[in-house]
């Protein structure tokens, strides 16, 4: 019930996030790409999308989440990382724009202290359920 009172809430607080991943959704339609709506977010894939998962981030990633848009090469790719995916979701309504920081300075800590940037991060590990 609680959950369900704060929906506006957690959708505004992370709304600058969320406008940076709307911002792919009309060049990924223009190139071929879909837009569907899963579990209270926006799922955008192929077309541009596939085009900037591939080619620019640090990594190639299959999906990826900004705000309350989650990002995937292709449905498939959608599907298996859904849940991992919207751990990142829920994460943004807790922090709303300050993930963006967060997020790299956990990267930049998990470098410094000798382990890998995306797979030591705290966010990601939540994510993959390593810190339970």
């Amino acid at each position: 019930m609680r959950r369900a009172l704060t929906l506006p809430f957690r959708y505004l607080w992370a709304f600058p996030v969320t406008l940076l991943g709307l911002a792919l959704v009309l060049p990924t339609l223009l190139t071929g790409g879909r837009v569907r709506i899963e579990r209270g977010a926006l799922e955008v894939y192929g077309g541009f999308t596939r085009f900037f998962l591939r080619r620019c981030l640090a990594i190639t990633a299959s999906a990826m989440c900004i705000g309350h848009v989650v990002l995937g090469q292709d449905r498939e790719c959608l599907d298996q990382a859904r849940d991992h995916e919207h751990v990142h979701v829920r994460q943004c309504e807790r922090w709303g724009a300050f993930i963006v920081p967060a997020y790299a300075l956990s990267s930049f800590f998990a470098w410094r202290r000798g382990g890998h940037f995306y797979y030591d991060n705290r966010f990601e590990r939540e994510a993959y359920g390593l810190d339970r």
